[in-house]
């Protein structure tokens, strides 16, 4: 008898994964100049060199990688090894990218990547979606002008903080008391 139970319960795997369809291919640009920008840097990024965003200047890049971006501010290291599956890159501010002139200061360059990464998922432990938007958008406004973090699209937003496109755009449009979840 408890046999016929389980076998009536049991469910079905049923895979909604498409390795040929990605995230990419509804990210549009706003222009065609931002666009080639993006396609310029990552034939950079992919070209094996390391690279260091200038850290005297209020910007950084955004990298989209199959699942997931990735944000390196100021004082990061990008390219080389490490962004290889990089698939798509969104500059943020007047982007200044520098060689490393010696091993130390590459070694600090990935030091100071490894920090944006951990600031970032210091934000993902938060189990409400509608806060890790909210923290999220909060870091990028103390960092750079509104104008400029307005301009971001919301799925670069979500894929840096585990959250759907929508939530990002209810939280923008709503602000930080939806629900009162956040007083």
């Amino acid at each position: 008898m408890d046999s016929d139970k389980r076998q009536r319960y049991q469910t079905i795997m049923v895979s909604t994964y498409y390795p040929d369809t990605s995230f990419l291919d509804y990210f549009v640009m706003p222009d065609v100049t931002e666009r080639s920008l993006g396609s310029d840097l990552l034939t950079t990024l992919h070209s094996g060199k390391v690279f260091i965003v200038n850290s005297r200047k209020r910007n950084g890049l955004i990298l989209f990688k199959r699942y997931h971006t990735e944000f390196a501010g100021p004082g990061a290291a990008v390219g080389g090894d490490y962004d290889r599956n990089c698939q798509g890159v969104l500059p943020i501010g007047n982007l200044s990218l520098l060689s490393p002139e010696s091993h130390e200061e590459r070694q600090k360059a990935y030091l100071i990547r490894r920090q944006w990464i951990r600031l970032i998922k210091q934000i993902t432990e938060n189990p409400v979606s509608e806060q890790r938007v909210q923290k999220i958008l909060d870091q990028f406004e103390q960092y750079f002008p509104p104008k400029i973090v307005a301009q971001l699209p919301d799925v670069a937003f979500a894929l840096l903080v585990g959250v759907l496109p929508q939530t990002v755009s209810i939280v923008r449009r709503l602000g930080s008391n939806i629900d009162g979840r956040f007083d």
